[in-house]
């Protein structure tokens, strides 16, 4: 069984308030149309039975007399039969049987005696009950004709009638003009109205379009520059308390943008001087510990370890404060080196680097046969790699098998390959992609020349579902989650720097995470390294 199909409904206001206008008037032409036509058909029809009523029993009464009435004296024995109009019929009846019938026809005084009638006609005549009143009949040979049956005087049944066709010729030319007119009226009135609606929801149109503009701005981030108000109309109105209430909401927008925005400012302002400042009071406290490690004499145990412990831990918060202050540059939109960076060979150092801290994993490489080339920060790179590196071999167990893939993209590919790929397994997997949202920088770059893309698998337990839609965020941790025998555990700040990292050079990274299946994927624009 086929599916019904709906009628496409009217989806924008207008649309709706159009069509609305148009069915009302639809419906309202109908209604006059039908009250017109009922009410001259009854006119009509009420006419055409007063002179029915004027013809009376004489007409029939004369075809007895082969036209002649029985009171006519005077030589002219068609005298009455002109008067009658063209389609009287007569007939007469004896006990259910038409024993004699006629019909006045156009231009002719006499009346035509030889009028065929079918046996369901002169059942039909029989039928007609002989109590004066009019009644319809339909005869197959003449039409619809409007009858009267009334008793003689020789126990005989008198019928006079006339055509109803006039009245029904009548009634169609009515219902024809009505038709054409109020289709006519239907369609000015839709051409008319849609334009009527238009102008008169045109501020509504110019809010949706400044709310369309607002919906397109990035809020997340920056100085968020809002457009300009949508004009206000009477306030006394719909669509004027919709336009002030909408401007009074942007009012309230920007002002909230315009704090964020300095709260952002102050927060990078001061993570940067802090960063800056905690750098010397840092390594003094590092390299006087490191000192007294140094020390020739006798030094008791405890001393010894709590110095170790102070010179481990002020190694740490170096390497986080460093780590802070990057974060801190790229906040503020520093520009990093840009110079031909040989990617395929820091992968190798940093996979290199990786086996040698992580024996107890399986490393493996995926490279192409040519050396893939990009513009940037070598050095930034390469911390890249090795945090995703260190991530995949602090957060999993050993005998992890950790792949490392290295290829291109084409142009065409560059633009739909990497999130098409990468939302079919999400798709699969059923997660949304955790992606750090790529500067608009190397954008017209990469769509020309391509892309690298650079990928970390392993076949570790995953990233837990709550921390997947964070996970590129600062000071998110998930030391014993991934792997609970897992020791030590940085701050949190490696993923947001990869992310930072990789946006600064006009990349983007994503996440794609499933028990036994993580993957951590860069895509890096190939760019013009002769421009850079």
């Amino acid at each position: 069984m086929r599916p019904v199909r709906r009628l496409p409904r009217p989806r924008t206001l207008r649309a709706r308030l159009t069509f609305g206008l148009v069915v009302l008037l639809a419906v309202s032409c109908a209604a006059v149309g039908l009250a017109a036509v009922v009410e001259l058909n009854g006119f009509l029809t009420q006419r055409l039975d007063e002179q029915l009523a004027q013809v009376g029993t004489r007409f029939p009464e004369s075809l007895e007399h082969k036209g002649a009435l029985p009171d006519d004296h005077d030589g002219d024995e068609h005298g009455d039969t002109r008067r009658l109009a063209t389609g009287t019929f007569g007939a007469r009846l004896l006990d259910g049987r038409v024993t004699h019938k006629g019909l006045i026809r156009s231009g002719d005084p006499s009346a035509d005696l030889d009028v065929g009638l079918s046996a369901a006609d002169r059942a039909r005549l029989a039928g007609v009950p002989a109590d004066g009143r009019p009644h319809t009949v339909g005869l197959s040979a003449l039409g619809d004709y409007r009858v009267v049956a009334s008793a003689g005087r020789d126990r005989d049944v008198l019928i006079a009638g006339l055509p109803l066709e006039p009245v029904q010729a009548t009634v169609r030319r009515l219902e024809l003009v009505a038709g054409i007119v109020f289709g006519l009226a239907l369609v000015v009135t839709g051409v008319a109205g849609a334009l009527w609606v238009r102008w008169s929801l045109r501020p509504l149109s110019r809010v949706a379009d400044t709310a369309t503009r607002v919906s397109e701005l990035p809020l997340a981030s920056g100085v968020v520059a809002l457009p300009a108000r949508a004009p206000e109309t009477d306030p006394r109105g719909e669509v004027g308390r919709v336009a002030g209430a909408f401007n009074r909401m942007l009012g309230h927008v920007e002002d909230a943008l315009t704090k964020r925005h300095a709260s952002e400012e102050r927060l990078r302002s001061f993570a940067a001087d802090a960063s800056h400042e905690l750098r010397t009071p840092v390594a003094s406290v590092r390299g006087h510990a490191e000192l007294a490690l140094l020390h020739p004499g006798p030094v008791p145990a405890e001393v010894t370890r709590a110095l170790e412990r102070i010179a481990a831990e002020s190694s740490r918060m170096g390497e986080m404060v460093d780590d802070l202050l990057l974060l801190a540059r790229l906040d503020a939109g520093r520009r990093l080196e840009r110079e031909p960076v040989d990617l395929t060979r820091l992968v190798l150092d940093a996979v290199t680097d990786a086996r040698a801290a992580g024996p107890d994993h399986r490393w493996t490489l995926d490279l192409p046969a040519e050396p893939v080339t990009v513009p940037g920060d070598t050095h930034r790179l390469h911390q890249v790699l090795a945090n995703l590196l260190a991530n995949a071999r602090l957060h999993t167990p050993a005998g992890t098998k950790v792949t490392v893939t290295l290829e291109t993209e084409a142009a065409e590919a560059a633009g739909g390959a990497g999130g098409t790929a990468d939302g079919d397994r999400s798709a699969a997997a059923g997660e949304v992609a955790a992606t750090a949202t790529a500067t608009a920088t190397a954008t017209a770059t990469a769509a020309a020349t391509g892309t690298a893309r650079l990928s970390v698998h392993d076949d570790g337990p995953g990233v837990p579902e709550d921390l997947r839609p964070g996970v590129f965020e600062r000071f998110t941790r998930a030391e014993h989650r991934r792997h609970p025998d897992a020791s030590g555990g940085g701050a949190g700040l490696g993923l947001s720097i990869v992310a930072a990292v990789v946006e600064a050079h006009g990349g983007r990274v994503a996440l794609d995470s499933l028990p036994g299946a993580t993957t951590f994927t860069v895509l890096l624009p190939l760019g013009d390294i002769s421009s850079g």
